[in-house]
């Protein structure tokens, strides 16, 4: 079964703004997480009514008032991302119009963030786009998590926080495992200054997959750089999605040598049959944050753990709020 973390305390009871109330709005996307942040804050959701009409077109309507407040929107892009991504914008809009007086966007998972170059003559930079969409319908800054790529904030014309699960998920390894005996692992080569900052956090050396495919129609050949054997490998990525790549990189380490070989990732959208293929792989577990919210296949899933982020984002936004540093909740 997939087994849920709880934070070891409490936030804050309540925290203030600078200028006018604090007030938390949830779509439909992840209402475990938003009833997690409001719990760990002490900051109650303010009602509003998400909906669809009969031909799905979606209608929302706020039912406080929050004229003059600091209005945190909770809505993850995830699946289905299209629907999520329109409750987010007319949520924005409703708010604007009901003179809220700042609005942010808190996105744990960004969808869209895989298309952030044009990797074609012809092909959108769909990351840009969105954040325009967002921006343009009243968002004054956006919070997010582990975005795929650190260069999407400058897509915003707006002030952005990326925040980081790696503190998170430090913390969970240092209580889990024998530090002496833990290597971390990047899937690939563009992942790697993400695993050193982790293998940096844990005091952990690092290894890196190199894959390649030497002729077109011929599967990947995963190169392991790093004298793995005998460790517990942990593979550290922002997303998970069909699992292909986690489950190859597992068996690479374990024929070279490899003790047991966990991943860590922070995005967990785990789509098609990533499900059962990760229940029928070598990995000894796949820990994922509830940046998306965890379907019914994964809470059944045996070797799959979900790491709660609540009080991650409720940290974040009470100092969003407070007008103190985000950016020190990760030294």
């Amino acid at each position: 079964m997939l087994k849920s973390v709880s934070p070891s305390s409490k936030g804050e009871a309540a925290i203030s703004a600078k200028n006018g109330s604090i007030k938390l709005v949830a779509g439909n996307s992840n209402p475990e997480l938003a009833a997690g942040i409001s719990d760990w804050l002490g900051v109650p959701l303010t009602k509003a009514s998400v909906r669809r009409f009969a031909d799905n077109e979606i209608f929302v309507e706020v039912l406080e008032n929050v004229r003059g407040s600091d209005v945190f929107v909770i809505q993850s892009t995830s699946y289905p991302a299209n629907d999520h991504l329109m409750e987010l914008l007319i949520m924005t809009d409703a708010l604007r119009r009901a003179s809220a007086r700042r609005i942010t966007a808190v996105i744990p998972y960004f969808g869209y963030a895989r298309q952030d170059r044009k990797v074609g003559s012809r092909a959108p930079i769909s990351a840009k786009l969105v954040a325009n969409i967002i921006t343009h319908a009243g968002a004054d800054r956006v919070m997010t998590l582990d975005l795929h790529a650190a260069q999407i904030q400058g897509f915003f014309d707006i002030p952005t926080d990326n925040l980081f699960a790696a503190p998170v998920m430090a913390r969970d390894i240092k209580e889990r495992f024998d530090l002496s005996k833990v290597m971390v692992v990047s899937p690939d080569v563009g992942g790697v200054i993400r695993a050193r900052g982790l293998a940096k956090r844990i005091n952990a050396p690092l290894a890196i997959i190199d894959k390649r495919r030497e002729r077109a129609g011929e599967s990947e050949v995963m190169n392991v750089i790093g004298e793995v054997a005998g460790y517990t490998c942990i593979l550290i990525d922002d997303i998970v999605d069909s699992g292909g790549t986690l489950v190859n990189a597992a068996d690479a380490l374990l024929a070279n040598g490899a003790k047991d070989v966990y991943a860590y990732i922070t995005h967990g959208v785990l789509s098609g049959g990533a499900v059962p293929r990760i229940t029928g792989s070598k990995l000894k577990e796949l820990v994922i944050t509830d940046s998306i919210q965890p379907t019914k296949a994964m809470r059944e899933a045996s070797n799959i753990r979900v790491l709660p982020i609540a009080s991650l984002i409720g940290d974040a936004i009470g100092r969003t709020a407070s007008e103190e540093s985000v950016s020190s909740l990760f030294d």
